[in-house]
């Protein structure tokens, strides 16, 4: 294109072979190093783009190193558009899709410009003819496909990051989507509104720590493609589980072009001492199965990036249900995959990963393996070992349910202790055995491996399925506004509306709904593993009984800050402060019954106040437990001292009837307190000031109920607040559907 020349020499670029490694785009001295990895082309062209995406100059790439094509393009510099279009042969039966036709985005890109168009030229078939994707198309995609900008990482690196030093056993995890909880907080400046720049934000920030979140987890933040099913019906992909960079944040999230507003959020969530765990989807792209659009990878080459099917490689594997798996068995895929974990890590300065359908990371041809090449690479790796890393332990594939199974420096979305908490609370028949062994961290799961409980992400509620509020309110999810006929989302949820579907002004069935959220809140933020919350549950968010809103870019979908149950709010402020205060709610080691009598442990009880026995735990229609889970008040690791004992007691009725309970007859914890319960038919008001110790006795730490972690405990604050009970009372009725929780402080009889 001589225009194209005229350009190049206009600006003096001049191609010389530069170097294979580092991969991507990357700023050098005098100019712009690129490579690609392809080992099927025959022939890669760069193409470079001026700010209004024309087309300015062709660059073949003829050295070729270990499958890697590059070349430096001197005086080009951090700022330029590029894309490539690469050469090769269209053989689908032969699993090759090259289509020089389709301008193809660097699986390396750090940023993307402009827009995705839905447009027939996106496809390296012509989509209306019978051959399908037999066929080959000759439209050229490039007007309608955003364009790769070359980055220059080093100034990021000059934005502070104060490092966090937590364990995930001592973490809150709050999992929430950048757009959706920042849309319509009319504290955030309208521009930023939906952006990652709303995260740093000061009202954002206060209202995390006021309520005692250490951890978010951000949806997925790389940038992401709408399905083109989705765009036909006017609906688009609102989480972002459809990647079409592995490095490049989302653009709509960028208020302006610069990813180093990713980087300042980070910054000022660290500052507050709050850390950022992302989503990140490996398992599959944005291109789909066979008849989906080229955008990168398929055209790159397509037989390296995608695990296809061994006897009919035209069709691809998918272990996803997206349409394609990522083929992570292939040494280059899984270096793409490691060097865009440690870019976000190093660069953009998060703190951990939780992967999405992460069995199809660990399989490998003859199956799931905790010692695949993926798992073995992190493991090892210097950087990537030491950051949180959080596994969603199932795929649709073969053998691909693999709770408990994850390799001993991942933890696990623990789906079980969703569904048997969801059950218990429901009253569902012989659930004592499964609620206590959820509620003890799962260790029948995880401690067989070496993990200790902070190896179970608990959770009651996600990103995927109903809301907590929804989950008391609606018997049957109602979906139809995702375009689907309500046939998607979870069919089974475990969930109950107490005598109406949906929102009703019936106060009895509300305050049945009020209870069981504050239960079910409440046994989150006591059990042992790691709690997660979903953002919005905290102050009784709807969706409308909508249990798939992936695709709910609306008010639906988003936080709504004008309608929050302040006495939810304040109900789970006081739990997650209650959880900070007292070390043994969230132990680094599984914890059973105790040996002696300073001995961290926890201890079953039947309502009369006897321990449980093996007979117990078999009664198929009880619906009532206590619990009391002793420990030492000090930081763990230091000796037990009588002074620093404590223990909590919890009474459980998740009967529809009223419950006599008696408190245990203890030695050494002989003066209860109650504390806190659920079973108020009004909704919570009060602030919640923690325990403190009688005079003659002197604890180690306090902490303020806004604290975000233990560095910000507030050792004057020894005030209590305990509700009006007579503290030698030792019979308590509950409520259907309540619970209650006691405080005490160890006593040694003198003898």
């Amino acid at each position: 294109m001589s225009s194209a020349a005229e350009y190049s020499s206009l600006h003096q670029w001049t191609l010389v072979a530069g170097s294979a490694f580092p991969l991507g785009a990357n700023v050098v001295e005098g100019g712009v190093n690129f490579s690609l990895f392809s080992a099927n082309a025959t022939k890669v062209v760069l193409c470079l783009f001026d700010a209004q995406h024309n087309e300015v100059a062709q660059f073949s790439l003829s050295a070729k190193t270990r499958h890697i094509w590059h070349g430096c393009i001197l005086g080009v510099s951090a700022g330029q558009r590029y894309g490539y279009r690469v050469y090769g042969p269209y053989q689908p039966e032969l699993g090759h899709r090259f289509n020089h036709h389709k301008l193809l985005l660097d699986p390396y890109a750090k940023q993307f410009d402009g827009e995705l168009v839905h447009h027939e030229a996106i496809y390296g078939y012509r989509s209306r003819t019978v051959k399908a994707d037999l066929s080959f198309s000759e439209l050229d995609s490039a007007p309608y496909m955003p364009k790769c900008v070359v980055v220059d990482t080093a100034p990021l690196k000059d934005i502070i990051i104060k490092p966090i030093k937590r364990s995930l056993a001592k973490s809150i995890i709050y999992e929430t989507h950048v757009k959706g909880f920042t849309q319509t907080c009319p504290n955030v400046p309208e521009l930023k509104r939906g952006k990652f720049a709303a995260l740093g934000e000061p009202a954002i920030i206060q209202y995390l720590t006021e309520l005692g979140i250490t951890a978010i987890e951000l949806l997925p933040v790389q940038a992401f493609a709408d399905e083109p099913f989705l765009i036909e019906k006017g609906l688009n992909n609102y989480w972002g589980y459809n990647t079409l960079g592995f490095f490049a944040p989302h653009p709509s999230y960028l208020s302006q072009a610069d990813i180093a507003e990713f980087r300042h959020a980070v910054s000022a969530l660290h500052q507050a001492g709050i850390e950022v765990i992302l989503d990140v989807v490996y398992n599959h792209t944005a291109e789909g199965n066979e008849l989906g659009p080229t955008y990168n990878f398929r055209g790159i080459d397509n037989a390296s990036y995608y695990r296809l099917m061994p006897n009919e490689p035209r069709k691809y594997i998918n272990d996803t249900g997206c349409g394609n798996t990522l083929n992570i068995n292939h040494p280059q895929v899984l270096m793409m995959v490691m060097d865009s974990l440690r870019y976000w890590i190093e660069v953009m300065g998060v703190d951990g990963f939780r992967f999405d359908l992460a069995s199809c990371l660990g399989r490998e041809a003859y199956g799931f393996d905790p010692g695949s090449g993926f798992f073995d690479a992190l493991m090892q790796d210097p950087v990537l070992c030491q950051v949180k890393l959080i596994a969603e332990p199932w795929d649709i594939g073969p053998g691909g349910y693999q709770l408990g199974n994850y390799p001993i420096g991942f933890s696990e979305w623990n789906d079980r202790y969703r569904d048997v908490m969801r059950r218990f609370w429901r009253g569902d028949d012989a659930m004592l055995s499964d609620f206590a062994k959820s509620f003890h961290g799962s260790s029948d799961v995880f401690e067989h491996g070496g993990r200790g409980p902070s190896a179970s992400i608990n959770f009651i509620t996600s990103h995927d399925g109903f809301t907590l509020r929804d989950l008391v309110s609606y018997q049957h999810k109602h979906n139809q506004a995702n375009g689907e006929q309500n046939r998607d989302g979870h069919q089974e949820n475990f969930s109950c509306n107490y005598g109406v579907e949906g929102d009703t002004s019936d106060s009895t069935i509300n305050q049945v709904r009020q209870r069981q959220q504050r239960n079910l809140l409440t046994t989150l933020l006591l059990s042992q593993g790691v709690p997660m919350l979903l953002a919005g549950d905290e102050v009784g968010q709807t969706q409308k009984g909508n249990n798939n809103a992936y695709c709910q870019d609306n008010p639906n979908g988003w936080f709504d800050w004008q309608a929050c149950d302040d006495g939810l709010l304040a109900f789970t402020k006081a739990l997650i402060a209650l959880r900070k205060r007292f070390p043994m709610l969230c132990h680094q080691q599984f914890i059973h019954q105790p040996h002696a009598e300073l001995d961290n442990g926890m201890v079953w009880f039947n309502r009369q106040g006897d321990p449980m026995s093996k007979a117990a735990w078999s009664e198929y229609h009880c619906k009532t437990l206590a619990v009391m889970i002793c420990g030492d008040l000090a930081e763990q690791g230091s000796m037990p001292t009588p002074c620093n004992a404590q223990a909590i007691l919890i009474l459980l009725n998740a009967d529809n009837c009223q419950q006599d309970f008696q408190l245990p007859q203890l030695a050494h914890f002989e003066h209860w307190q109650r504390v806190l319960d659920t079973q108020e038919d009004t909704p919570w008001q009060g602030e919640f000031e923690l325990f403190s110790t009688p005079k003659h006795l002197v604890t180690s730490a306090s902490i303020a109920a806004s604290a975000a972690d233990s560095q910000q405990i507030d050792t004057a604050n020894r005030k209590t607040r305990y509700l009006p009970s007579d503290s030698t009372a030792s019979h308590y009725q509950l409520q259907a559907h309540s619970l209650m929780i006691f405080h005490s402080h160890f006593s040694r009889r003198e003898s």
